[in-house]
């Protein structure tokens, strides 16, 4: 499988402290059965959490050195989980943010709760300047809970939908999982990620997620999601 989003880039987000429990966690998730991850520290401006892509590479060589001394076979590439911004293509330019493994797939967030207003144009202005816009977990938004339209709205301009394998167990809460479930019966998905934080996190939960999932959608589909379609952003 391959992970096009999670928070394993140690000490720069609220993700993993150190680089210990980013090995522990890249050891489970070997376990479980990914091969690729795409790193996807958060990039918020004007916040603690602004890692330039230089420092982030740097931190991504560091990594890969211990992942393969403790003979850890995952492939690691950097991108970022972008917090929507008018000036996401400036700082693309700029070398500041990373797209997905350096693809013109990027990776981008909107608020949890409340709403940044300007978020269709600015999807429609990267799309225009030769991007693929992957929302993440749409499933989490108050405001896409409360109106499903706003995934057809953004459908209809071309973006695509990741949402997070925990949110079919209720993580969430009840809503996002209803969302989710909506989002694979009508077939809007084109990623499910793990959007792993730390060490404290039970693996078996996945294996209940994918049961849920199947619920809904064919083994074929699923397979897709966590393998077929992420898996052409690191070949």
């Amino acid at each position: 499988m391959v992970d096009i989003h999670n928070h394993l880039l140690y000490g720069i987000d609220d993700g993993s402290k150190s680089i210990g429990e980013s090995i522990d966690v890249l050891k489970d998730l070997e376990q479980v059965g990914y091969t690729d991850i795409i790193l996807t520290p958060h990039y918020i401006t004007d916040s603690r959490y602004d890692s330039s892509r230089d420092n982030n590479l740097e931190r991504l060589e560091i990594l890969k050195k211990e992942v393969k001394e403790n003979n850890i076979n995952i492939n690691l590439y950097l991108g970022n989980e972008i917090f929507i911004d008018d000036n996401i293509y400036e700082l693309l330019k700029e070398d500041l943010i990373s797209s997905l493994n350096d693809t013109d797939y990027l990776l981008i967030e909107l608020p949890l709760s409340g709403e940044f207003s300007g978020y269709l144009e600015v999807f429609k202005y990267l799309i225009q300047k030769g991007y693929n816009v992957i929302l993440a977990h749409p499933e989490r938004y108050i405001s896409f809970q409360d109106d499903f339209n706003k995934i057809y709205e953004l459908e209809n301009i071309g973006v695509y939908f990741q949402s997070n394998i925990d949110s079919l167990v209720g993580k969430y809460g009840p809503k996002a999982e209803e969302m989710i479930i909506r989002l694979l019966k009508e077939n809007k998905l084109s990623f499910l990620a793990t959007d792993i934080h730390s060490k404290k996190h039970d693996y078996n939960v996945w294996k209940l997620a994918k049961n849920k999932a199947l619920r809904y959608v064919t083994e074929e589909v699923y397979n897709v999601l966590v393998n077929g379609n992420p898996s052409q952003l690191v070949g």
